[in-house]
């Protein structure tokens, strides 16, 4: 009996995970567990708007510097533009107007004064009403469009390629770390064309960056797709988009590209003289992806242990952790291991050069292995007086099991460090990819989409499994469909897809003819 009940205690112990819940009994708290254990964020006290912590904001830097040279190699060049944009503004287009209205927050004030409160109570109350309301920025089409206003005259100032990193504010009710905040970080690029085929190409072009970031650097697949009108930017012709697909299956818009034709040229009067003297409006686009990206890594490669980072924008590649038990012999450990960790620093690679830390805090190694897990640091090195002697050291791979190490000799471990990297950079792509190829289904039937997905789960955002995955379907498309299909079933058309071949069908729900399929899902 003793026997059988310490094998049942050995099973529950091999079970436990660094985080709990897991993906499996609450994906949504997991989530939030995730980030909390990798120090990546906290709530603020400010209602919706969140603190990204030194780790996770070194993530963000990261992402920004592979990012801005990719925008600066297609031509493109930094400005930044004011946090606050007149209401007049976004009331030049109606649509975009609409689009925003409720998720403005709004200035009406510039001072503050001693007066009495709403509560009866004496305090600080707002004085100074502004002429004007200022919105704090959403979105800077219309505060940018002022701008390229003035600085276009002739068809010799185009094309203008600018882009800006910064801020914004939407005023969301239901918030989640990363993913949905009040107040973000992003970039969004503006540019304006002499035609309309330049603008075009130039939407494009954008939505092929975000694809080659997200699959080479955050490897992370996407669908690149366009957006259906009821799912459109407010105010642009097409918007296009890349589409994820999470480890619950959910789908996550990781980036989008606006062809904004010449909409916001004429509500911002962005006009220019031709070559032949005739005036003309420019044709715009805009684009743009946010620290939401954080989040989709999160959901796309982080396991029921913690935080798994590609290695490719890893905060830090390396964690070397000395194990000195006997004062004798610690020094010369840590001497071993600085100067390992001065050999890898002098690597490049993706960009810069290899990130070493030295974990030599005064607690116990497991728990520094631990908090290094949850961290999803790529790779962990232990060195102890017995590796020093043999001029070896003991490395695990965060792409594996925590408990799958290997002794390495020091030397070969410097020589082969970027090719570890790279294989786990190239390993966590393919895992995530066939993940998403295993979930995703070609539909051609009303009651076939209507199975895959089953009703409405009210029990998600409490734990309960999303069904389905990507479905594949013949669409016409109907922005009040949509709006059904969104309301009984969580569903929405994440994309239509422009690669791949164009294949004629009828649409499952109208019958009405097809050019290729859409793509549905529920997302966040």
């Amino acid at each position: 009996m003793s026997n059988e009940k310490n094998a049942q205690n050995q099973k529950q112990a091999a079970a436990q995970t660094a985080i709990t819940p897991t993906r499996a009994e609450n994906y949504p708290e997991w989530y939030q567990q995730v980030v909390r254990a990798a120090d990546l964020a906290e709530n603020s006290d400010v209602r919706g708007c969140m603190v990204i912590k030194p780790w996770g904001y070194a993530l963000w830097e990261n992402i920004q510097r592979s990012l801005d040279k990719m925008f600066k190699d297609t031509g493109h060049k930094n400005a930044y533009f004011p946090l606050f944009i007149p209401l007049s503004y976004f009331e030049k287009e109606a649509e975009h107007v609409e689009g925003f209205a409720k998720e403005c927050a709004v200035v009406t004030h510039h001072r503050l004064k001693p007066g009495v409160k709403a509560d009866g109570k004496e305090g600080l109350i707002p004085d100074g009403e502004l002429q004007e309301p200022l919105v704090v920025r959403p979105t800077s089409e219309t505060i940018i469009g002022a701008s390229f206003a003035k600085w276009v005259q002739s068809y010799r100032d185009l094309p203008l390629l600018i882009n800006q990193w910064a801020n914004v504010v939407r005023w969301e009710m239901r918030t989640r770390l990363f993913l949905r905040t009040a107040e973000f970080l992003w970039q969004e690029g503006h540019t304006a064309h002499a035609t309309e085929k330049e603008a075009m190409d130039e939407t494009l072009k954008m939505l092929e960056v975000y694809a080659d970031f997200a699959e080479n650097w955050m490897a992370m697949p996407v669908i690149k797709g366009e957006k259906t009108e009821g799912e459109r930017f407010p105010g642009a012709v097409n918007t296009y988009c890349i589409e994820a697909m999470m480890q619950d299956r959910k789908a996550l818009q990781a980036g989008t590209s606006h062809f904004l034709g010449q909409n916001f040229a004429h509500a911002s009067d962005i006009k220019f003289s031709d070559a032949e003297g005739k005036i003309s409006f420019a044709w715009t686009t805009s684009w743009g992806v946010s620290t939401r990206l954080i989040g989709g890594m999160i959901m796309t490669h982080a396991d029921d242990d913690g935080m798994v980072l590609p290695p490719r924008l890893a905060p830090s590649h390396v964690v070397i952790i000395p194990v000195t038990h006997k004062p004798e012999t610690a020094q010369a450990v840590l001497d071993f291991c600085n100067r390992l960790a001065a050999d890898l620093r002098k690597i490049p690679y993706a960009g810069r050069t290899i990130d070493v830390e030295v974990d030599n805090r005064d607690i116990r190694g497991g728990d520094k292995a631990w908090q290094w897990i949850k961290k999803g640091i790529p790779l962990r090195v232990e060195v102890g007086p017995r590796d020093m002697e043999q001029d070896s050291v003991f490395m695990a791979r965060r792409d594996r099991a925590h408990k799958d190490k290997q002794s390495i000799k020091r030397d070969e471990f410097v020589a082969q460090v970027t090719t570890i990297l790279e294989d786990m950079q190239s390993g966590l792509f393919a895992r995530a990819k066939a993940h998403r190829d295993a979930n995703m289904q070609r539909i051609d039937s009303r009651a076939e989409f209507e199975a895959f997905f089953g009703a409405k789960n009210e029990a998600e955002d409490s734990g309960g499994a999303v069904k389905g995955g990507f479905a594949l379907i013949h669409y016409s498309p109907d922005p009040k469909l949509e709006d059904e299909l969104k309301a009984k079933f969580a569903v929405t058309c994440r994309c239509i897809p422009v690669e791949g071949d164009a294949e004629a069908g009828t649409c499952i729900f109208s019958g009405k003819p097809s050019a290729r399929r859409a793509v549905f899902a529920k997302s966040y």
